[in-house]
């Protein structure tokens, strides 16, 4: 059977597929070769029919609605608490040894309130210390006030001989008078007696002043001997307090990492470390923030307080809305290449979640333009030709072409301020 050959006006596949199907004839392969030809001229045909309703009605962008358009540049960083205490072992006052031994502390991620116990420190030696400084500073309180009983005592007697010996020259001058009635002999006894106790008078009187002199001296060494036992006593007690730690604030627990000798770990009950290591950290978790590093290519629309939505890598379904806080001044080197620089930004994150922890990575999208009520089309139905822009209608018979004015545009989307009216049916 003679094939007719195909008409001018057949598109090139369907022509190309008639003549396969007339070679499989000649041929003679079969009716299973001619119904696999019939399908795939079925096919074509369909696929054909999709691509030219693909470009008409059913590819229209919908009625056009005005709606505020955002442009933002979305930023990746790390969150951050606002507020944190690194909590170190602590640095003994007087003490040289260097290993702490720790025997409680709290595990990561645990809620702590403020003054609650997060690290406990093996106290022994600090507690003994104390006990022994309070002891000596105890005896020494004792020895001063045995000391000033004793000059008491003293004083009292040194000023009894004093008045003893006033009295004793007042009743020897009495005597003296009575020189002209006695014999010679005798009033040269009164008058050596007269001057023995002036003289003792005289020489009790003058060591008064020496007498109190030493005992104030040797009262005030037992009393420097005794603050210095009470500042060893009061050093030992801060040393062996410093051994327990309370948290400062209320926040969420961070472990710290120590080489031990299997390899980096987390500080552990039992672990030895030096006095200035740091534990752990406690963060609190109700101020957060997001530290991240701009291009230099997209520093120059953001500006500090620039609302932004931040999301976590770790949530996708969690958005929390931030505000830009800082901005440095002055760019670093990238972290790929030194020609390409950075900025440090730093945006804080409003409210608070129970999800949101330190060290998570996140993406920040500020808002660096914001048209209210705006007809908004994608980039891609807008076409430009001979330098004026314009966008594909559709009408009631074919699309129309319609020029527009554009005014504020991201990389998605742009804004018509002018051709446009709200319900038009933009095609692509």
């Amino acid at each position: 059977m003679r094939e007719d050959p195909p008409s001018p006006g057949t598109p090139p596949i369907r022509r190309r597929a008639i003549r396969r199907l007339a070679t499989l004839r000649a041929t003679g392969l079969g009716l299973a070769a001619i119904a696999v030809c019939a399908l795939l001229l079925a096919a074509l045909a369909g696929d054909r029919g999709t691509t030219t309703a693909s470009g008409g009605a059913d590819t229209a962008l919908g009625p056009l609605a005005r709606r505020d358009f955002v442009r933002t540049t979305r930023i990746t960083g790390t969150t951050e608490a606002t507020r944190s205490l690194v909590i170190t072992a602590p640095r003994l006052a007087g003490e040289r040894r260097g290993d702490l031994v720790i025997t409680k502390v709290a595990p990561p991620g645990a809620a702590v309130k403020a003054g609650d116990v997060i690290v406990a420190f093996d106290q022994q030696d600090q507690q003994i210390a104390a006990f022994d400084r309070r002891a000596e500073y105890q005896d020494l309180v004792e020895q001063i006030a045995k000391t000033r009983a004793e000059q008491h005592a003293e004083r009292v007697k040194h000023e009894s001989e004093l008045e003893q010996a006033v009295n004793a020259v007042a009743s020897l001058e009495l005597e003296v008078l009575k020189n002209e009635m006695l014999p010679r002999i005798q009033a040269l006894e009164n008058e050596q007696k007269l001057e023995a106790a002036r003289a003792k008078e005289k020489a009790l009187r003058a060591s008064l002043p020496l007498r109190a002199t030493a005992a104030a001296a040797a009262l005030r060494i037992l009393e420097i001997r005794r603050d210095r036992a009470r500042s060893a006593m009061q050093h030992a007690q801060r040393n062996a307090d410093a051994m327990i730690i309370r948290s400062p604030i209320d926040g969420l627990i961070v472990a710290k990492m120590k080489w031990k000798g299997n390899g980096p770990g987390d500080v552990a009950e039992g672990d030895q470390v030096w006095p200035g290591s740091p534990i752990l950290e406690v963060v609190n978790v109700n101020s957060m923030r997001v530290r991240a590093r701009v291009n230099q290519a997209d520093v120059a629309g953001i500006r500090p307080g620039q609302p932004a939505t931040v999301r976590l890598d770790a949530y996708e379904d969690l958005a929390m809305r931030g505000r830009v806080g800082q901005l440095a001044p002055l760019a670093t080197p990238g972290s790929f290449s030194p020609r390409v620089r950075t900025f440090t930004m730093l945006v804080s994150i409003e409210g608070s979640n129970p999800r949101l922890m330190p060290d998570l990575t996140a993406s920040v999208a500020v808002e660096i333009e914001r048209v209210p009520n705006a007809l908004v089309v994608p980039r891609e139905a807008v076409h430009v030709e001979d330098g004026r822009a314009y966008v594909r209608v559709r009408g009631s018979g074919s699309p129309a072409r319609r020029s527009v004015t554009l005014g504020a545009r991201s990389e998605m989307e742009v804004v018509v301020t002018d051709g446009l009216s709200p319900g038009d049916v933009v095609l692509p």
